[in-house]
């Protein structure tokens, strides 16, 4: 994971400046030994869909980025799109999260933070918005894909990059805040990057991971256990586990966390409703917006591991998800996901702490959640 500052232009390798040509719509890229024209635009086309590209194994350097900072792409296996639909279904993702989080975008007690991280930033909402809510500190911002605006606060610096990367080419304790946010599925092992969260952040810093667990809960013996969507969340699971892309890792970000070396480490969990069969508003609201984003985003989800992984044709995935969208839209089954917040602090330098970090876990969601009671 590279970068370079960000108050200065990055470089070729040998110290002459790279300009950005921000009016471009591609990028040349170079080695670090020479140039070899290649484009982060260069999306791989796969059952209708556009993936993410890049030159497995290599550092590279623009000469036209979209944004001016040096580049880097690394080995990879992202099974989710990058194109138009998906994004705007990221976006509304973004809205989603927020509508359901109080319209906050953080919890974790930010103190005039100068350097914050956005791993896996997407369409890069989050990493705008903290631009204009944090306008002195420094907002770095990363993803496979160039799918982020051109026009942002000038503190907000995208870089295509891979957190993958055992080394991120920056100095210890860089950052006062770094966030995750819905990068299950994204990594081999999403323990080492919070070992390399708490390695690049400041002592007295935070790091925050937020994300849905994948497989569906139910309170009430309404969700039967061959409920098509059900079934399909055992599918993509076990597509992604065999991908090395595990799914199901929410649950134990509090656990990593403290392995990892964070004290005070809190845990927030958030019921978010599959649709919308419950009877209280915000949650009816939510489970609304839920719906939406499941139907939208149904085949972007499935694409990539059902043909990678389970060798399964276009049609064949095609016609398997029309039982699995009317199941999405069935009200009887009071059905939810879980969204885990969890964040922790880096100890200060010399600061005593307890073997046992002090911690609390707190399920945020209305009386009106857990009632059978449908509208």
């Amino acid at each position: 994971m590279a970068h370079s500052s960000a108050q200065s232009s990055p470089t070729s390798g040998n110290g002459t400046p790279i300009d950005a040509d921000v009016g471009t719509c591609m990028s040349i890229l170079y080695w670090r030994d020479g140039a070899v024209e290649s484009s982060v635009y260069n999306f791989a086309k796969e059952n209708g869909r556009t993936y993410h590209g890049y030159r497995a194994g290599s550092k590279i350097f623009p000469r036209t980025p979209i944004h001016p900072l040096l580049l880097t792409i690394a080995p990879s296996a992202y099974h989710f799109p990058n194109d138009p639909s998906e994004t705007d279904r990221l976006d509304f993702q973004y809205e989603i999260l927020k509508y359901c989080f109080l319209d906050r975008n953080y919890f974790a007690p930010l103190d005039k933070p100068q350097r914050i991280l956005d791993i896996g930033t997407g369409t890069g909402q989050w990493a705008v918005e903290m631009g204009d809510e944090f306008p002195d500190a420094e907002i770095q911002a990363t993803d496979l894909s160039p799918i982020q605006p051109l026009s942002v606060p000038e503190n907000v610096h995208f870089f295509i990059d891979d957190a993958s990367d055992e080394d991120w080419a920056l100095p210890p304790a860089h950052f006062d805040y770094i966030h995750t946010r819905m990068l299950l599925g994204c990594f081999t092992d999403f323990r080492d990057i919070v070992r390399k969260g708490f390695h690049y952040t400041k002592p007295g810093g935070y790091m925050e991971s937020q994300d849905l667990f994948s497989t569906p809960y139910c309170d009430d013996g309404t969700m039967p256990p061959d409920w098509p969507f059900l079934e399909w969340t055992k599918y993509s699971d076990d597509a992604a586990m065999e991908a090395d892309r595990p799914m199901r890792i929410a649950n134990k970000f509090k656990r990593w966390y403290k392995a990892a070396g964070f004290v005070d480490v809190q845990e927030k969990v958030f019921k978010v409703p599959i649709n919308a069969w419950p009877r209280d508003r915000h949650l009816k609201t939510l489970g609304m917006m839920s719906e939406e984003n499941w139907l939208s985003g149904l085949s972007a989800f499935s694409m990539g591991h059902f043909s990678r992984i389970l060798n399964w044709s276009k049609p064949q995935i095609e016609v398997y998800l029309v039982n699995v969208r009317k199941a999405l839209q069935d009200k009887h089954v009071h059905a939810y996901h879980k969204v885990f917040v969890v964040w922790g602090r880096r100890p200060l330098d010399g600061e005593q702490t307890p073997q046992e970090a002090a911690s609390s876990t707190e399920t945020v969601v209305p009386e009106a959640a857990s009632s059978t009671e449908t509208v």
